[in-house]
């Protein structure tokens, strides 16, 4: 039986999958970044519960697979109630105590408590900053025209002067596991910035 051809990678980093697209290497791991890569990453996310999911997530995916979270969303979304800033705001000690017991999701003491801290954050952002927790969070995207995109893998950072702003900014309000690494992914998974590759399908 022939071995698969090996895929093609092209000078910027990108490479060509079995569908003759070029995607970003990360976005051909796995189906499941194929989609995500593809649909999600990078696009525009608007709306306050939409963004403290994304907050939420990423938070959770510290120290741990992307793809660890992301197939586990769904069970996320049901363990805190989609995700809805004021619901989650209002969880009690004992909604906390039913998350730890939850194999669905992360079960991560501190990234719990923080998750129900974080919406009581939103729920202060969006009740005193203009735009709400959506206006705070896109002020720091950056001019495209100033910051342009990646050329090959290499040149995409961890973290950015703006990413290191945000997380200021998100802390000042009391917002919890939110440092400048997971800043910059948040940044570039809700299309503040456009981190694709130059020749990738998606950008």
């Amino acid at each position: 039986m022939s071995e698969a051809a090996p895929a093609a990678v092209r000078e910027d980093g990108t490479v060509v999958g079995p569908d003759g697209l070029a995607r970003c290497p990360w976005g051909l791991s796995t189906p499941d970044y194929v989609a995500y890569h593809d649909t999600e990453w990078g696009k525009p996310v608007h709306g306050d519960d939409a963004l403290f999911e994304r907050i939420c997530l990423e938070a959770f995916q510290s120290g741990l697979s992307w793809i660890t979270i992301l197939r586990r969303r769904e069970n996320f979304r049901a363990a805190f109630a989609g995700f809805a800033i004021d619901e989650v705001a209002a969880f009690t000690a004992e909604d906390e105590a039913r998350l730890l017991l939850d194999e669905g999701i992360i079960r991560n003491r501190a990234k719990i408590a923080a998750a129900v801290v974080n919406a009581a954050a939103a729920r202060g952002v969006r009740d005193s900053y203009e735009g709400g927790l959506d206006g705070l969070i896109w002020s720091f995207a950056p001019d495209p025209a100033t910051r342009p995109g990646p050329r090959r893998l290499s040149d995409v950072p961890a973290t950015t002067p703006e990413s290191v702003a945000l997380a200021k900014a998100l802390k000042s309000h009391g917002f919890r596991f939110v440092g400048p690494t997971t800043a910059y992914a948040l940044m570039q998974a809700c299309g503040l910035v456009n981190d694709h590759l130059p020749t990738c399908t998606a950008r």
